[in-house]
């Protein structure tokens, strides 16, 4: 298998993309994220040296499979509707562990590391936030889940009084708005002619 970038940023696509139909569930899976390849980097770092290179595939498999699950199981147990609005999202986080130690993401610096995981952060919130913003017309409309409560009150923060653009919610509606968001940032940086 080719070491290639282009791979492992674009598995991080899907979550982008359906994960961030609001700011609480990008937030939150993205903490998951941090949190399971952490885990994920400390355990791998901890057993490399003792395997072999042909079991370190199987090896980093069950651990990215085991970590990602119990994560689930936590964030299950921990608010019940935020778990089922990220649903198989989180799955993908196992992948993501396996592919980002086979392209030696976790012996890389940790600034490099960092940079990626903030970066994936930021995407993953800026996103969240505009298709909430533009759907809903609120922001941090499902805070509660995230907070591990139920409270069935709380609207979030609301701009609009008629909701928005339903749209934006929706998976379509984000490949749209990461479309246009990345045609702005080309025009931006476009060289001077």
């Amino acid at each position: 298998m080719i070491k290639s970038p282009f791979l492992q940023n674009s598995l991080m696509l899907a979550p982008l993309i359906g994960a961030t139909g609001s700011l609480v569930s990008a937030v939150g899976l993205w903490l998951m994220f941090m949190a399971v390849t952490s885990a994920f980097g400390l355990s791998m770092n901890a057993l490399r040296p003792r395997l072999l290179s042909a079991s370190r595939l199987l090896a980093s498999v069950l651990i990215a499979a085991t970590l990602t699950s119990c994560a689930e199981l936590g964030a299950q147990a921990w608010s019940l509707q935020w778990h089922q609005q990220m649903g198989v999202y989180a799955g993908l986080i196992a992948v993501q562990c396996v592919l980002l130690e086979h392209s030696g993401y976790f012996q890389s610096s940790l600034a490099d590391r960092l940079r990626m995981c903030g970066v994936f952060g930021v995407l993953m919130a800026g996103l969240g936030l505009l298709r909430e913003l533009i759907g809903y017309g609120t922001i941090a409309r499902h805070l509660p889940w995230l907070a591990g409560s139920a409270q069935a009150d709380w609207q979030g923060w609301a701009l609009s009084a008629d909701g928005g653009l339903r749209l934006a919610i929706l998976a379509p509606g984000g490949f749209i708005l990461l479309g246009m968001l990345v045609a702005g940032w080309q025009i931006w940086h476009r060289p001077a002619p």
